[in-house]
């Protein structure tokens, strides 16, 4: 994966923090960019917190951007000014008087539930139209292969038949889409991750869901291999940033959609992400996916993780999940009337 590094700050504040290195404060080290990153009392960069990855800006680059990854601030402005008075239109009362809705999508939440950002992504002082960098032009890289993967996922998406194939968010088993990684990508809500450090391991808990992603570190990935909901992780320390190298992914973690963030992978594929500290209230999050069963070159990303000071809170997930059976129930009842499926709606 390449490496990409922050924009340099002025001399002044780099001379500023080599001045407090040399002046004896061993806690902490300087970056490439000049940050003086925290390390925890074990030696490691401190990334302990929670971040928040919430954002407007999707997976791929929609087409209107052409192959420009780069938004001024005027352009930027206009978007999520639209995207605002999307969000405030969406939050006015119904009227009690209209006639009922002739889609077979009625809905779901409206936006006070709703939390997936109001800005689009900033990375390296940079308002970014895609998540992805590599390949230039912001687009997933399928192969004819993989493609036909993803759309056959998609259509499983549209069956009833049984809990088994219904979205594994909808089913409580883990979150929605990619939250919990890797790699992260955001979703509709709860777009919050706690990070945990020790000498031997890293906790990613990700809100959704509660998804807890333990990784190990300086260790090997599983002998014999284990396919594990998330993958099995593995990391280690290259001066401040930490690399995470993922494999053997659960067959069914194969498609992971919500909202505009989605792709398929398959449970070889090898996500590596890295996580480093630019500055107090910043982490820039970069992954590469290498999935040759799939795609015809491996994918990469950058998206920031921002400081909050916002708690995580418990994700009930219907409240013992009474909604599966009576989405199945419906689906029975269609079946016993002859109907069409409706388009399905998981929220996400």
């Amino acid at each position: 994966m390449s490496n990409y590094s922050t924009r340099r700050l002025l001399a002044t504040a780099i001379a500023s923090a080599a001045a407090l290195i040399f002046s004896g404060m061993s806690s902490a080290q300087t970056s490439e960019g000049g940050y003086l990153t925290p390390r925890t009392e074990f030696g490691a960069p401190d990334l302990q917190g929670v971040w928040s990855i919430a954002t407007q800006t999707n997976l791929e680059r929609a087409e209107r951007f052409g192959g420009k990854l780069v938004l001024t601030s005027d352009e930027a402005q206009r978007i999520e000014a639209a995207v605002q008075a999307g969000f405030e239109a969406s939050n006015r009362p119904s009227d009690p008087n209209r006639e009922a809705p002739d889609s077979s999508n009625v809905g779901g939440y409206n936006t006070f539930w709703m939390d997936p950002g109001q800005r689009l992504a900033v990375v390296n002082g940079e308002i970014r139209t895609s998540i992805i960098t590599d390949p230039a032009d912001g687009r997933l890289p399928y192969s004819e292969k993989g493609r036909q993967n993803y759309q056959a996922a998609m259509t499983q998406r549209a069956s009833y038949d049984g809990p088994e194939v219904r979205p594994l968010g909808e089913r409580c088993v883990v979150g929605f889409g990619s939250t919990g990684g890797p790699p992260k990508l955001p979703v509709l809500y709860n777009n919050n991750t706690q990070i945990v450090q020790t000498e031997n391991y890293v906790v990613l808990l990700a809100e959704m869901n509660h998804d807890a992603r333990v990784i190990r570190l300086n260790a090997e990935h599983a002998q014999p291999p284990m396919n594990y909901w998330m993958g099995d992780s593995v990391g280690h320390y290259e001066e401040d940033t930490l690399v995470v190298v993922t494999t053997n992914f659960h067959l069914q973690q194969n498609l992971r959609s919500s909202l505009d963030h989605r792709f398929y992978g398959s449970p070889e594929m090898v996500v590596t992400e890295r996580f480093t500290r630019t500055a107090d209230d910043t982490i820039l999050y970069q992954f590469t996916v290498d999935d040759p069963e799939n795609y015809t070159q491996p994918w990469s990303g950058e998206l920031p993780m921002v400081a909050t000071d916002e708690q995580l809170y418990e994700y009930a997930c219907h409240e013992g999940n009474y909604a599966l059976p009576g989405i199945l129930a419906g689906a029975r009842r269609a079946d016993f009337e002859g109907a069409e499926y409706a388009p399905t709606y998981s929220g996400q």
